[in-house]
């Protein structure tokens, strides 16, 4: 069955589960990160479930995968921010970064089932 709303979508539901983590985890970061570290975190964070919303309701096929692919920079722009906060030891939770990985391989399966569908 077609999805009718992105929020049908389970990469969707996955990335704004990993918006929601993000918000937890930054949430104790240093004071002065506020307008560094977490602030750059949860923009990328929320960058890759807005796109893959805005990407759902594009007709053209050239036009889906733009955003998709916009979404999978933000996710890898977030992965390293991770890393960052962690080397940093504000964090040390695996559970974002699975989550992170789960993302990804949802976001690469959206992108091949549209190529494949439509080739």
């Amino acid at each position: 069955m077609k999805s009718q709303k992105f929020t049908d979508l389970i990469v969707w539901q996955k990335a704004h589960q990993l918006v929601l983590e993000i918000y937890k985890v930054t949430k104790n970061f240093p004071r002065e990160e506020i307008y560094g570290l977490t602030s750059q975190m949860r923009r990328s964070a929320i960058s890759i479930p807005a796109n893959i919303a805005e990407g759902f309701v594009k007709k053209g096929i050239k036009d889906k995968i733009r955003f998709f692919n916009i979404a999978q920079g933000s996710l890898e722009e977030l992965k390293y921010y991770l890393l960052l906060s962690k080397d940093l030891k504000y964090y040390e939770k695996n559970e974002i970064n699975l989550l992170s990985d789960k993302v990804g391989k949802l976001l690469n399966g959206y992108i091949n089932g549209i190529l494949t569908t439509n080739s």
